[in-house]
């Protein structure tokens, strides 16, 4: 391990001890409090920048992530690692700026270089056309519920639903207060564990659009290929909270695109909406300003202050997605893992049980439950002492579930299938 260039010596500290460590004055480098950092492993060395002084280090071991935990959560939920350090060595002095990304005016040069690499880089990322814009909003996907109709539709204009789960519901009761939705069908009498085939369903000839949700997360059901409209002029709008960026779409099969960024993209707090030029600009008079689009498209989402590190950890989240090979890459392993996980349920003779129809079965959230419900809290429980959290599923519908999102690693979804027979063993 080389020292610093520079007089200034990097000061890391070790959770576990009280010892502060100094690189600069370390008479031996091999050793670090007594442990051997040579022993007999090949590092590639890798740079870590703080201010002036640069520090050249062997990649996180297994023995220094024993913290991290597999976050199974349905979002705010894990995000890249490899995001998370890169956040953590930029947090103090961003690119040489002498400040964080977040102590930035929004309208300064600082931050406008980086909600435009992000919104260049999404755009690369989902190949989106020309005739697009992409918003960087607030108030979460249940905003877009209210800011939808207001956007693209008139008081008296019929709207087509279909309810695939609680939050199309959701979306349907909203919408009930700005337009005339009529829902063309729902799957709560079979506990929404299934999608319908479009051809059978009685559409609404004058819908001014057709909204689905795209992946339910609470239930774990996934559209695999999206109706079309009946109506030739209608849109299809989708709720992609849960799963935007873990597989290539046709962005133009779309009028417009909204969702949460807590799940595949970043932290919470940011709303992307990806909405066709000409459907902006036609808001009711009673749209509240920031729920109009235009204001934000002329704006460039800086009508007033955005979630700045939101939007700062999202390109970090669409640079490490494009450096895996685009979505193509990353659609193919979010389908090994669902495979491994899907297995072990279907392969248990009945110890885990998943209802949703296996054609329309999630990538991104995989609902389950045990033979012997009562046994069902020991399992999150057991779960939980090995580092594997948030497997409860949603309080509406009790069991478990586990959320593997692109930054869920194969290894944890390994050891949690390792776990689930193991327990089955013991419990069975």
């Amino acid at each position: 391990m080389t020292t610093a260039t520079s007089p200034n010596s990097l000061l890391l500290r070790n959770p576990n001890r009280s010892t502060t460590i100094r690189f600069g004055k370390n008479p031996n480098p091999s050793r670090v409090n007594g442990v051997n950092l040579n022993s007999g492993r090949r590092y590639k060395p890798i740079s870590i920048t703080c201010s002036t002084t640069q520090v050249e280090c062997p990649p996180t071991s297994a023995a220094q992530s024993l913290d991290r935990v597999f976050n199974f959560a349905a979002g705010p939920t894990t995000l890249p690692e490899n995001v998370l350090k890169r956040a953590q060595s930029e947090l103090y002095n961003w690119h040489g700026s002498g400040m964080s990304v977040m102590e930035m005016s929004h309208r300064g040069k600082e931050f406008l270089s980086i909600i435009q690499k992000a919104e260049s880089d999404l755009k690369a990322l989902l190949d989106i056309p020309a005739e697009y814009v992409v918003l960087f909003l607030q108030g979460g996907p249940t905003s877009q519920f209210a800011a939808i109709p207001l956007n693209l539709c008139k008081r008296d204009d019929p709207v087509d639903i279909l309810v695939t789960g609680s939050w199309g519901d959701k979306a349907f009761k909203e919408a009930q207060k700005f337009y005339k939705p009529s829902v063309i069908w729902s799957g709560k009498s079979e506990k929404y564990t299934k999608i319908p085939s479009f051809d059978g369903l009685d559409h609404n000839p004058d819908a001014k659009y057709l909204h689905i949700c795209a992946n339910e997360t609470i239930h774990g059901v996934e559209f695999k290929n999206y109706p079309t409209p009946k109506n030739k002029d209608a849109l299809l709008i989708p709720d992609m909270s849960s799963n935007l960026c873990s597989k290539p779409i046709d962005v133009s099969k779309f009028g417009l695109i909204y969702a949460g960024a807590q799940k595949n993209v970043g932290p919470s707090a940011v709303t992307i909406v990806i909405v066709r030029k000409d459907l902006v600009g036609n808001a009711q008079e009673i749209t509240p300003v920031m729920f109009d689009y235009k204001i934000h498209v002329d704006n460039n989402s800086l009508y007033n202050t955005p979630p700045c590190y939101g939007i700062y950890m999202c390109g970090l989240v669409f640079e490490d997605l494009l450096a895996q090979g685009g979505l193509k890459e990353v659609e193919k392993k979010n389908i090994k893992k669902a495979q491994i996980l899907y297995d072990a349920i279907d392969e248990s003779n009945g110890f885990y049980r998943c209802l949703v129809e296996k054609s329309v079965r999630s990538l991104m959230n995989v609902p389950f439950t045990l033979e012997k419900s009562d046994l069902e809290a020991e399992f999150i429980k057991e779960a939980a002492k090995e580092k594997m959290i948030q497997l409860k599923g949603h309080r509406s519908v009790g069991g478990m579930r586990a959320s593997i999102y692109n930054a869920m690693p194969l290894a944890g979804v390994e050891k949690l299938v390792a776990f689930m027979k193991d327990f089955q063993v013991r419990h069975a």
